[in-house]
């Protein structure tokens, strides 16, 4: 299934979501981004929206744009993001300080595989991810590197709009299918 036919069975009152859609997977609609990188972005935000046809849609749109290195590390860091963002989460939430003060001991080589421009889409799609899930603290860290980094705030933003229109439509079309 493609991302034209998931968009013909969202029903009319996401017609809002059609449209955006169709923009932010654009150049056009996704200032400061290149077209690999609104694959990555997107993908990896398909991954944590966690709706499979929208996942197999996105992955072929995807593939289409990015190549396989760009894409493992879009899923590399949906995976990470997972996993860090409920951690960090529950780290800035908890009234306890004493956590803050504890060493995480997870695993997170991935984050400092990628070097340079491959870095900074890394850290795109990092961010995406941790705004579909509501990590406020992995959220600050990623705007702090990518701006660090040289990405503008529009590539910032069109990021988090990906993410957004993304997760949006994967819970429409989960519901509707629930719906039947």
């Amino acid at each position: 299934m493609s991302i034209a036919d998931l968009r013909s069975q969202l029903p009319e009152y996401a017609k809002d979501l059609k449209l955006n859609l169709d923009s932010v997977l654009s150049e056009a609609g996704a200032p400061g981004l290149n077209k690999a990188q609104i694959a990555m972005i997107a993908l990896g935000s398909a991954y944590s929206a966690r709706f499979k046809p929208l996942t197999e849609a996105v992955a072929a749109f995807a593939a289409e744009h990015a190549s396989a290195e760009q894409l493992t590390a879009a899923k590399g860091s949906a995976a990470i993001m997972g996993m860090n963002n409920i951690y960090y989460r529950f780290q800035h939430l908890v009234s306890h300080p004493e956590y803050e003060t504890m060493p995480a001991k997870l695993r997170m080589n991935v984050i400092g595989a990628y070097k340079g421009d491959a870095k900074n889409d890394f850290e795109l799609v990092s961010l995406a991810v941790s705004a579909v899930n509501g990590c406020g603290m992995c959220i600050d860290s990623h705007d702090r590197v990518l701006r660090e980094g040289g990405v503008s705030v529009q590539a910032i933003q069109s990021a988090v709009r990906i993410a957004s229109v993304i997760h949006a439509v994967a819970v429409v079309l989960e519901q509707a299918d629930a719906a039947g």
